[in-house]
């Protein structure tokens, strides 16, 4: 439920309203806009309360919210949110690239890769540490070791890190390298950690899963901001259908689906919702037009000597030949780099 208050109500009326709120077992989540304040009411059927706060001073309007996801809506939050990482912002008119290879191979494999993305244009770095493999025998990452290698890179360039995290046990330890904190799509619904990587309020890049639907990804999302996170970064990667050319099949449906329900940003992964090289420039291209707020893409000095996911991975040459595309494309649209 939300409750509206009136717009020349004071603070004092809008404490008395949260109190009550709470005096009946909800959680009140004040919601201060432009003209007038709101207050999210969080629990099971909060609509019983609704005869009551009616009738406290200051109270214009109390309405039912229809989604089951109650924070990442737009129902309690109208505005598109902007989340910062560092120094670059997601979320309109913001774009951003988030550019590297899949796994962490050693030094010299990273930097070349870190210095080559950054010259392209890309805006932040990614970079697996700890990797989840579908099967035990490949490889797996470097762990701490290439968290002290990603951090190197950001020193030397200046490029914020995006790295995944793949259990509760290792939040601690990532969250003190990343700036940015990945739950991929195989966790999307491992709730206790979803949960934990809301504690650390660093901000969450959060993958769909393979095989989540919207409203179930949406969810997930709601786990994380309920822990009192709200900085929070969407990323559509492709799901699992019938098709088997592709990886995955990139639901760029959802992007407009999306923002359209929720006020978290956006971004694309068009290299694991591919698994085609050849078929990330043109995907890349078609999320921003769709509205995405940044892209996701794996870039590796070597593809062919790759230890995970050369074949969806773009060489420099041709990252920077995608990065030379998008320019034009994202001044069309009103939308800028970084």
């Amino acid at each position: 439920m939300l409750i509206l208050m009136k717009a020349d109500a004071p603070p004092d009326q809008v404490n008395a309203v949260m109190e009550k709120v709470r005096e009946h077992g909800f959680r009140p989540l004040e919601l201060p806009g432009q003209e007038r304040t709101a207050i999210g009411v969080l629990g099971s059927n909060p609509i019983q309360l609704r005869d009551l706060v009616l009738s406290l001073p200051g109270v214009a309007d109390a309405v039912p919210v229809s989604k089951p996801f109650k924070l990442v809506s737009r129902e309690f939050h109208p505005q598109s949110s902007v989340v910062t990482v560092r120094d670059r912002s997601f979320g309109p008119p913001h774009f951003q690239v988030i550019a590297g290879p899949c796994s962490v191979e050693s030094e010299a494999q990273l930097m070349a890769a870190a210095e080559a993305v950054k010259a392209a244009g890309a805006t932040l770095l990614r970079g697996g540490a700890f990797k989840p493999r579908t099967s035990p025998y490949s490889f797996r990452g470097l762990g701490e070791a290439g968290l002290e290698l990603l951090a190197k890179a950001r020193d030397a360039l200046g490029l914020p890190i995006v790295t995944e995290v793949l259990t509760t046990e290792e939040v601690p330890l990532v969250a003190g390298y990343a700036d940015l904190l990945q739950v991929g799509a195989r966790n999307c619904q491992n709730f206790g950690l979803l949960e934990a990587v809301g504690r650390t309020r660093k901000p969450i890049l959060l993958k769909r899963g393979m095989s989540n639907t919207i409203e179930e990804w949406l969810l997930s999302a709601e786990y994380i901001v309920g822990q009192g996170n709200d900085d929070v970064i969407l990323c559509e990667r492709g799901i699992r259908t019938f098709e088997g050319f592709t990886r995955n099949t990139l639901d760029l449906g959802a992007v407009p689906v999306v923002k359209e329900l929720s006020h978290l940003p956006v971004i694309v992964d068009p290299s694991h919702g591919s698994g085609h090289w050849w078929m990330v420039p043109p995907l890349a291209r078609a999320a921003a037009a769709v509205g995405a707020d940044g892209l996701l893409i794996e870039v590796h000095p070597a593809p062919d000597e790759a230890l995970s996911d050369g074949a969806q991975s773009l060489n420099p040459v041709k990252f920077q030949h995608l990065m030379r595309e998008l320019a034009p494309l994202l001044d069309t649209l009103g939308i800028r780099l970084g």
